[in-house]
């Protein structure tokens, strides 16, 4: 109901249950139109409700239902829900007036030429791939905003208009679930992927260069070559991304412009011993790698908390890097396997995964030598065998100055627009997790910008964004767009 049509007194009573609602279920959403009726934003032409929100969220929930899990979203690289998926959003760039393709590593490309076809072309876009039991904004939400913000620009016929050429991409594999190395898409465009890793193997040791020729791609090291971008043809990058933490949402801002990216490693420690009988091998004898493991991971829990009670001072880690690390280090084992992983066997061999992340790059170094000297020693006192296997390394990215400037100047007419008056200055803030923005910063700038979401949870059923703020990320990339130097 418009205000148009609302007596004062029930005008009052919409905006007292309007924050009460708020105020039970998320504090920082009072900030968002206190002083403003959705009914009387949606008479505003230049605001498109019915593109940017209502069109864009109905589209989040159908990618939302490709799955190739049964009542739970996950898409794995090039896996049959992820060929469906590129089929839906070939249709949805073809309805904003792209020219559309696929390339060779599943990257799905839709382009419009602008004005000037010769110019440097911004790339902007995100990832549809997802991780097991995933939520449905993380990666689609900057392919859909994207999408909607051109199909906007198309309605109103400012499409063909634009000063240079913008090419929307949905990367095929952030993730790296299926083969656990990320960027296998968005690495591919920016050329940093060597053609070694068409020969890394899943864990049904089915190699990626095998598994493209399943899908009827059969790519090689020339071809995965002159997948790579000429820098010279892309003027930068864009990613619209879902914040995945809880600071846009303390604050009680629906968007935020990112000033960077923390470094990340990702190890595969192996740890082998002497499988033996549960019952019969005495505790003086064993050789058990599953209580090497759980040392060196507790270890790593207490290195990662503390740095700076394990990192030395030698001269390659400085006072003011084992400062930043303090504030910026995160470690996680995500996965654990055993074989033969029997309850009555010891174990033969144990597995994990160490994800370590840190702004620092340097500081993140020391982390990882300090680490794997540890576990190697111990190994050595346990008198079993450690493999440490470096599975991806990535590091730090600060965002463009220039482009932030401009995302920010977006982000606040977009707010203005739709709040009519805003106080205070849109947030600048680190991400701690990785984006594909990581891998196109070897090939041009990049920027970024973050869309709150729902008590900071994310790669979970319950991450979500509210209808208004999905609105307000679309309304932003338009502004970004129609001011495009």
């Amino acid at each position: 109901m418009s205000s148009s049509s609302s007596t004062p007194s029930n005008t009052l009573l919409l905006h007292s249950c309007f924050l009460i609602f708020c105020l039970l279920s998320a504090p920082s959403c009072v900030s968002m139109f206190s002083g403003i009726e959705t009914g009387d934003l949606e008479k505003r032409d230049d605001l498109f409700p019915q593109i940017l929100r209502d069109e864009a969220v109905a589209r989040l929930y159908e990618l939302g239902k490709v799955s190739d899990g049964s009542g739970y979203l996950e898409r794995t690289f090039l896996s049959p829900a992820s060929m469906r998926a590129i089929d839906v959003i070939r249709t949805w760039m073809e309805d904003a007036g792209l020219r559309t393709w696929v390339d060779q590593m599943g990257n799905v490309h839709g382009r419009v030429d602008g004005a000037n076809a010769n110019a440097g072309a911004l790339l902007i876009g995100s990832h549809m791939d997802t991780v097991v039991d995933a939520g449905m904004f993380d990666g689609s939400l900057g392919i859909v905003s994207a999408i909607s913000a051109l199909k906007a620009m198309h309605v109103n016929g400012k499409l063909q208009k634009l000063k240079r050429p913008v090419e929307v991409i949905a990367f095929s594999d952030e993730e790296g679930v299926r083969f656990q190395t990320t960027f296998l898409g968005s690495g591919a465009i920016a050329g940093i992927l060597p053609a070694t890793t068409l020969e890394i193997s899943d864990k049904r040791d089915v190699m990626i260069k095998d598994f493209l020729k399943e899908n009827s791609i059969d790519i090689t090291a020339e071809s995965l070559s002159k997948l790579k971008y000429d820098p010279k043809s892309v003027w930068g990058y864009v990613e619209v991304h879902i914040e995945q933490g809880p600071v846009l949402e303390q604050v009680g801002f629906p968007l935020g412009v990112v000033k960077g990216i923390a470094g990340q490693t990702r190890l595969k420690v192996t740890v082998r011993g002497s499988q033996g009988h549960a019952g019969t091998v005495p505790m003086s004898m064993r050789q058990d790698p599953m209580a090497a493991a759980a040392e060196q991971i507790v270890l790593l829990e207490s290195l990662c908390k503390h740095p700076e009670e394990y990192l030395s001072y030698d001269g390659h880690c400085s006072d003011s890097t084992v400062k930043s690390l303090s504030s910026s280090l995160v470690c996680t084992v995500g996965e654990i396997s055993t074989w033969p992983s029997a309850s009555n066997v010891i174990p033969g061999q144990v597995t994990y995964t160490v994800d370590i992340r840190a702004i620092d790059d340097l500081g993140r170094e020391a982390v990882i030598y300090d680490l794997s000297k540890q576990i190697y020693q111990i190994c050595d006192k346990r008198s079993v065998s450690c493999i440490i296997e470096h599975k991806h390394d990535a590091g730090a990215v600060i965002c463009d100055s220039d482009m932030s400037s401009q995302l920010k100047t977006a982000a606040y007419s977009a707010l203005k627009k739709m709040e009519g008056d805003i106080q205070d200055e849109v947030p600048t803030l680190m991400s701690g997790a990785g984006h594909d923005a990581m891998a196109i910063s070897h090939l041009t700038k990049v920027g970024m910008l973050f869309v709150r979401c729902r008590g900071g949870i994310s790669h979970s059923p319950q991450e979500h964004v509210l209808d208004n703020d999905v609105w307000a990320a679309g309304l932003a990339t338009m502004s970004f767009l129609e001011n495009l130097s």
